[in-house]
């Protein structure tokens, strides 16, 4: 896949930057997925809640503005569609809980 084959929106610019970083988008990475949740009881459901459906899930609390995130990754090959879909997929699974994904990152496969 080539630059100039994505979307101009946050998630084709994301995909841009680990090209331009000399990742290798036809081969899997890890992506990890932000949720941002109201407290700690539905980060930790969510959590329990995308673990169950194949996700490494972590809860995170940032002390600086008080809020609570749940970090879903998975391995995968980082497609465009297939991105939107992981985030519309996480978003049905921490609605119920209050919560939203919030984008995701990788550090790519350069090195891999």
């Amino acid at each position: 896949m080539k630059a100039d084959d994505l979307p101009n929106d946050a998630d084709g610019d994301a995909l841009r930057r680990l090209l331009d970083d000399g990742s290798d988008l036809s081969k899997a990475m890890e992506i990890d997925y932000a949720i941002d949740l109201p407290d700690e009881e539905a980060a930790k459901k969510v959590a329990l809640a995308a673990e169950k459906a194949g996700y490494r899930a972590q809860v995170v609390y940032d002390d600086e503005d008080g809020s609570w995130s749940c970090y879903c990754s998975k391995t995968m090959i980082p497609r465009y569609d297939d991105v939107i879909m992981e985030q519309e997929l996480l978003n049905v699974l921490s609605a119920p809980y209050g919560g939203r994904c919030d984008g995701w990152g990788s550090f790519g496969n350069k090195d891999a």
